[in-house]
């Protein structure tokens, strides 16, 4: 196994180091803050990256496969220095939609969040990092036409802040399109998942985070002519958070990692 570390999602090698240190799926989902499904998908997607198995599970246990022993070294390595670098930092991950991390961070809970999100609260404050552009995708192409959605389903984050929106707002009609069905996934990683299910689904995904799958043919755009809305990363906190100039430096030194 070549291990390409620069390729390679950070947060899919935290997971992959929990369930190595805790050899069970839940606790180890627990210790990085997400569902068990959101973590045995970071698992699955590590193992496609590499085109090899890394832990071996059965009903009442999880072992390292070789090439789990081999990569758990080089992942402990290659994570060690994003917390050496300032060990005076907590760094906390949280698998909740955006409302719940939005209340949380007005309260005080939160000293700040990362998150594309449109935000109107006078009471928070941001610095931008990365800009996220989006595509329309589905496993196959069925999808041409306004009238093609009456027999396909959309998959999407949540009512409140559909990914679809990106997709409505570069039309210069912007009427509600009439999908079958919509399911609601809340989070990008469900969404994926529930896409490679197949049955006419489709989905608005940012594009960094299926850029692979385009890759490999698993995806395919949609409508790829019409040029979807982009959004940004941004750090958020508080206005008038009493560590602002803090936050602002670690806004900085964000938008100095590679979007992956």
């Amino acid at each position: 196994m070549s291990v390409q570390l620069d390729d390679m999602d950070a947060d899919s090698l935290r997971c992959f180091d929990a369930a190595a240190t805790t050899l069970r799926f839940r606790a180890a989902a627990a210790r990085v803050h997400l569902s068990p499904t959101a973590f045995s998908d970071r698992i699955r997607r590590l193992e496609e990256e590499l085109g090899v198995s890394l832990l071996r599970r059965t009903t009442r246990a999880v072992a390292l496969t070789e090439a789990g022993q081999r990569l758990l070294p080089v992942a402990r390595e290659a994570l060690a220095p994003l917390a050496a670098r300032r060990p005076e930092r907590t760094l906390h991950l949280y698998n909740a939609d955006t409302p719940d991390l939005l209340r949380r961070l007005e309260r005080g809970d939160l000293d700040a969040v990362v998150a594309s999100m449109r935000l109107t609260s006078p009471r928070l404050a941001y610095a931008s990092l990365h800009p996220e552009e989006y595509d329309l995708v589905a496993v196959e192409r069925r999808l041409r036409r306004p009238e093609d959605a009456r027999h396909l389903t959309l998959v999407d984050v949540s009512a409140d802040l559909p990914l679809f929106r990106y997709f409505l707002d570069a039309l210069a009609d912007a009427e509600p399109w009439p999908f079958a069905r919509v399911e609601h996934m809340g989070g990008i990683g469900n969404i994926r998942r529930r896409l490679m299910d197949g049955g006419g689904r489709v989905a608005v995904l940012p594009r960094y985070f299926i850029a692979r799958d385009l890759a490999a043919g698993h995806l395919v755009r949609l409508m790829p002519r019409v040029r979807l809305r982009s959004d940004s990363f941004r750090l958020v906190w508080r206005a008038g958070h009493p560590r602002e100039a803090e936050l602002m430096a670690l806004a900085a030194e964000l938008r100095a990692l590679p979007l992956r």
